[in-house]
């Protein structure tokens, strides 16, 4: 639906041309919908596959464009960043073995990439956050070199007005500030797409809405940002944050530019392509565009560029899509939700879930609006987005229920019934919705198996050993093609050797630290030193700047003289703090910083990025580190 052009601009004048053209294409939908103009009666499914790329390392692989470029493909697009790629299926009349279709086309496609990805030494995966990824890989550097991303990145910037926040919690909490809209690029989906008769739009657009959230709770495959444990589906607030224009708090009410909407519709797809231009201002702009209304005199579909354009600019979970196929102007309902993986075989029975749902509830409840609060629909998505199949839900006529009962109890039965109802092969029913039945009863979600695998690996290895050894048993077991509900656990050693967990500073450092501010009692600094077992201390100011170091050694030239001093109050800690201390960044190769501890003769390293403490590593961190490679290389 959405599509970004080359010569897109963001000229204020330009702006207000194109905010015309857009309430033209609006002007011009509204009457191809008075006269019948979209194709009714057929059905046609589709589906669109994100995925990331990783080397050996374990790491972000920015080849997108490479790829791209060796597969010479149209099936194959390019993505915000430039380890991510996508791929669009063709689409699919919705009856027989449509699903298998689905399934050989995936399969199909996601092995050209594999096979392209072997020059590169790198690995497509299929996951909704890739864990491995850091904020040092969100730089403008990794963004895809297309104009029209770095103009979509000035516009939203530009709106926001000051730099993005990520505040999510879950088990760890995450707050985080960036400084353009790379960290969207975190994000990959599996996003389905059902065409829908004009007539039955809002009905159906409404369905959609309602079963959101039983949909994802069963799919959920992102619980990881690094080492942070976050909900089991953090893509959904990780992408709501990562575009999110508003810049501070006021009285009135301010929408999100990613949604899950304010409400049910009533009438038509209008509702939502009004509602989305009364709300958010045009912020990227084309120089020229085709007129509809010239193109429907001559009998042609219009493309209504304006409005696909402006629509890749809002991003709803449940997407209204116009487009135009083999000469009928069509519509189309998109899920954005579905997150991309674990394994091509749990996307397809996602898609059955959500397309046999889709056309089972309308049967079952003609107009769901009826028998549901969209409130309650919109409380259920968020729920299944921080808990998945842990969720707890309130269903038609109000009931509560949890998300494991409802889905096994009421809505597989109703997703059934609806495939069989469009003469979707029973085989493929009972194969794609088996999986879903499966992975519910074992309560083994993608995030469940990331999150227990991750808890057996608990004090073992470091934090980015374990996460290397998650992406790399992910990637082994979507090879295998077997569902999520049937891997083994996730084991540390698959992470690989040394330069995959060890090579960077920032993988091995550790993070919890305990800090002073410089005004504070020398005493603290003795008893944190005395309580933790800890030699250095670092001091720092409320914006988390490194000022200095305390180390074991300075205080113990203080022993015999007063702690605290003789009026009752201890020196400031800037008494004694080293004001200049040698320090490193996370990217910093392990074996410059060994050389440099010795080449000084310190034994603690602050690691800083822009000025601030992100963390420290010790003598002692490389003590343990030489144990477990000791340890490795014994056992071969």
């Amino acid at each position: 639906m959405g599509i970004l052009v080359e010569n897109s601009s963001i000229d204020s004048a330009k702006l207000r041309q194109f905010t015309s053209w857009l309430l033209r294409d609006i002007h011009a939908l509204e009457r191809m919908l008075e006269e019948d103009l979209i194709e009714s009666g057929v059905s046609r499914i589709g589906a669109e596959q994100e995925l990331a790329f990783v080397g050996s390392n374990w790491r972000p692989a920015a080849i997108g464009p490479e790829i791209l470029k060796d597969l010479d493909d149209d099936h194959f697009t390019a993505e915000v960043a430039r380890f991510n790629l996508e791929y669009n299926l063709d689409p699919l009349t919705f009856e027989k073995d449509v699903l298998s279709q689905l399934e050989q086309q995936l399969n199909h496609y996601l092995k050209l990439v594999r096979e392209a990805a072997v020059k590169y030494d790198s690995n497509p995966i299929l996951i909704g956050i890739l864990p491995s990824i850091r904020k040092s890989d969100l730089t403008l550097e990794n963004m895809t070199p297309q104009e029209r991303y770095f103009q979509l990145n000035d516009a939203l910037m530009r709106l926001r007005g000051c730099e993005y926040r990520l505040d999510i919690k879950g088990s760890d909490e995450l707050t985080v500030q960036h400084d353009n809209i790379m960290l969207e690029a975190c994000n990959t989906s599996f996003q389905l797409h059902f065409q829908v008769d004009p007539a039955d739009f809002s009905t159906m657009y409404n369905i959609a809405q309602a079963v959101t959230g039983p949909v994802l709770a069963a799919a959920v495959n992102s619980p990881l940002l690094g080492r942070y444990r976050l909900w089991h589906e953090t893509r959904i607030a990780l992408f709501q944050q990562s575009l999110d224009t508003r810049s501070g708090p006021l009285e009135r009410d301010l929408q999100p530019r990613v949604s899950f909407g304010t409400q049910w519709l009533k009438n038509s797809v209008l509702e939502i392509f009004q509602e989305d231009v009364a709300r958010f201002k045009a912020i990227i702009s084309v120089d020229d565009v085709d007129d509809p209304f010239d193109q429907l005199a001559q009998g042609i579909p219009p493309s209504l560029d304006a409005l696909r354009l402006y629509s890749g600019t809002i991003y709803r979970w449940n997407r209204a899509c116009y487009g135009v196929g083999n000469g009928r102007a069509h519509l189309r309902i998109e899920n954005r939700v579905v997150p991309a993986g674990p394994s091509v075989l749990d996307e397809v029975a996602n898609a059955a879930f959500w397309f046999g749902l889709m056309t089972g509830i309308k049967d079952r409840y003609p107009d769901i609006t009826k028998n549901m609060a969209f409130d309650d629909a919109r409380d259920n998505f968020w729920n299944a987005a921080r808990f998945g199949i842990n969720a707890r839900f309130t269903w038609v006529d109000g009931k509560k229920i949890g998300a494991k009962h409802l889905i096994l109890d009421e809505l597989l039965p109703v997703a059934r019934d609806g495939l069989i109802e469009r003469g979707i092969e029973k085989s493929d029913i009972d194969r794609y919705l088996g999986v879903i039945q499966q992975r519910v009863e074992a309560e083994m979600t993608g995030s469940q198996w990331l999150l227990k695998s991750h808890a057996e690996m608990k004090s073992k290895g470091t934090r980015w050993e374990r996460i290397h050894a998650l992406v790399s048993a992910t990637i082994d077991r979507q090879k295998s093609g077997k569902p999520v509900h049937e891997w083994k656990l996730g084991k540390l050693s698959e992470a690989g050797g040394w330069k995959n967990n060890y090579l960077q500073i920032g993988q091995l450092m550790k993070t919890d630290l305990f800090t002073v501010s410089p005004d504070e009692p020398i005493d603290l600094v003795a008893n944190l030193m005395v309580w933790h077992r800890i030699r250095h201390v670092m001091v720092e100011d409320v914006e988390h700047n490194l000022l200095g170091v305390v180390s074991h050694r300075k205080l113990l030239r203080l022993v015999g003289q007063a702690i605290p001093g003789k009026d009752g109050n201890s020196d400031p800690v800037d008494d004694i703090m080293i004001t200049d201390p040698i320090t490193v960044t996370t990217s910093t190769l392990t074996v410059d910083a060994i050389k440099l501890m010795r080449e000084k003769c310190i034994s603690c390293l602050p690691v800083v990025e822009d000025g601030k403490l992100v963390g420290a590593i010790t003598e002692d961190d490389f003590t343990e580190l030489a144990g477990i490679l000791l340890e490795q290389k014994l056992k071969e």
